[in-house]
């Protein structure tokens, strides 16, 4: 008979070394806005996966769509301000 053992010493070992830095937390924090924003419009896509979208359907679409583009771009010009000038 063979016996089955758990692999979980293997697997997490390493679990302390695999904690994300203070830089990968603050990259996180500063993305949050555009990853609420892809989960709004997620939503309201999900929402229509099963009917027929209404016209109040498309408009929180569009909407939502609005929102993720508006929190990348500002992501973007905020990532821009912070990049070095080069002359």
């Amino acid at each position: 008979m063979e016996h089955i053992v758990t692999v979980q010493d293997a697997v997490t070992a390493f679990a302390d070394f695999m904690e994300p830095t203070s830089a990968e937390l603050d990259a996180i924090e500063r993305e949050m806005p555009v990853i609420l924003a892809d989960v709004d419009l997620l939503d309201a896509r999900i929402v229509t996966l099963d009917r027929t979208p209404t016209e109040l359907d498309n408009r929180r679409v569009r909407r939502a769509r609005r929102r993720a583009l508006a929190a990348r771009v500002a992501l973007l010009n905020q990532s821009g301000a912070d990049a070095p000038v080069v002359a």
